[in-house]
């Protein structure tokens, strides 16, 4: 699956300013599944597959340059969902590097409260991104 990398550049430039975060760094990562599954099993003792995967860096308070942080997406895992469930496959990897940008500021979803905050916070921006069609596109 293609993705455009100007599209993932404007849509992470334009959730920093949604979330009025200040970073000078983020990167986004688009893997395989076999990529996916062994971060997942390396880094949270799991070896099933995962949408993505993220791994904050600074905190919000540093001073200086500041890195948010590494987002690993898996797009065939979005085609799969998209295959299984319906909707576009863009959407659903967008969804995807949202929900890893809101984990990079803070949010979590190990728990039905944060999980319930975690999924307002994705639907917000969703409506957002909507609005100014930021989808990303090959």
């Amino acid at each position: 699956m293609a993705i455009c990398t100007s599209s993932v550049t404007a849509l992470v430039k334009d959730f920093l300013i949604y979330s009025q975060m200040q970073y000078d760094e983020v990167s986004v990562y688009f893997v395989d599944t076999s990529a996916i599954c062994e971060l997942h099993k390396q880094y949270f003792n799991d070896p099933s597959v995962t949408d993505c995967i993220s791994f904050p860096m600074d905190d919000v308070n540093e001073v200086g340059y500041r890195v948010m942080g590494d987002v690993f997406v898996c797009p065939e895992t979005a085609t799969s969902y998209v295959a299984e469930h319906g909707g576009d496959v863009y959407h659903e990897v967008t969804l995807y590097v949202i929900h890893g940008l809101l984990h990079l500021i803070g949010y979590d979803d190990i728990d039905d409260e944060d999980r319930q905050v975690m999924r307002q916070g994705e639907t917000d921006y969703l409506a957002h991104v909507t609005a100014k069609e930021l989808w990303l596109h090959a």
